[in-house]
């Protein structure tokens, strides 16, 4: 069923539509030679996809962090604390991200960050230092765009986090806090040497298809500019008019890095599992 079902598919795309294929022109937008510094650079949607990564990778930290803190928030036995993870969650959680991202780049990024002198710092770094920035983040141009999209992708996810880690914190037994408190640990350590790690083990499955959605969610800050694979995309189909082409090349860059964090989130699992056996 599934073959027949493939089979149909290439039927309409090449036959159906009378789609002209134009795969020829893929490379060059993945890997091209420079001539004037004499070697191979990353094309557009390599470019992209590395902008993704980047965008990705410190979003999933900043989310873990709001994740991890509200959600010990919204267990603690101080309504304040409980008030304050609560309202995170429900405002984030009930505003489509697209909004959060307008939101976060008309008024973080033109309003908050500049307060912080971000862009002459970075202009008073040295050249090696710059590339740094360059490589990590993002050009000196763009960085400010970047860092908005990295906060509102963090916070959009953060909230989704936060209630996957107060599951797994609740998930822990309550003897296990008896017996940490028995013997003498304070809450801090209840927390960071008994609950904690269970409670992680608890939550890993879920934790890894937020870590996966956050990679899929980066592609909403492409309205703000941001140069991610979606917004470089975009511009490939539209100087060269070859729609179905760029998109299954994008289908597949992104399943390749949630398939590389799947794994990882499995190889972790399988070393959790090993170890608390």
């Amino acid at each position: 069923m599934l073959a027949i079902a493939v089979g149909g598919l290439i039927w309409r795309l090449t036959l159906g539509l009378h789609y002209q294929w134009n795969w020829g022109i893929i490379p060059v937008y993945l890997i091209r030679f420079d001539t004037e510094l004499a070697r191979w650079l990353p094309g557009m949607l390599v470019e992209g996809m590395l902008t993704t990564l980047r965008l990705s990778f410190w979003s999933m930290l900043l989310a873990t962090l709001f994740g991890l803190i509200m959600g010990i928030a919204r267990t603690r036995s101080r309504l304040l604390f409980r008030l304050m993870g609560f309202s995170y969650v429900e405002l984030i959680r009930n505003i489509p991200p697209l909004v959060l991202v307008f939101i976060f780049y008309f008024f973080v990024s033109d309003r908050i960050l500049p307060l912080f002198g971000i862009e002459e710092m970075v202009r008073s770094l040295s050249p090696a230092a710059s590339s740094w920035v360059v490589l990590f983040f993002a050009r000196e141009d763009l960085l400010l765009p970047f860092m908005s999209g990295v906060i509102t992708v963090a916070l959009f996810q953060g909230a989704y986090l936060t209630e996957i880690v107060r599951a797994g914190i609740q998930a822990v037994d309550r003897g296990q806090w008896e017996s940490a408190a028995s013997l003498g640990l304070t809450w801090p350590q209840q927390m960071r040497l008994v609950v904690l790690p269970q409670a992680i083990r608890h939550a890993l499955p879920p934790l890894g298809n937020e870590f996966i959605n956050t990679v899929k969610y980066s592609s909403i800050v492409s309205v703000i500019s941001i140069q991610e694979l979606t917004f470089q995309g975009l511009q490939v189909m539209a100087s060269t008019q070859a729609t179905i082409e760029i998109w299954l090349v994008i289908s597949l860059m992104y399943l390749s890095l949630c398939l590389m964090i799947s794994l990882a989130v499995q190889y972790m699992e399988q070393r959790l599992s090993r170890s608390w056996h």
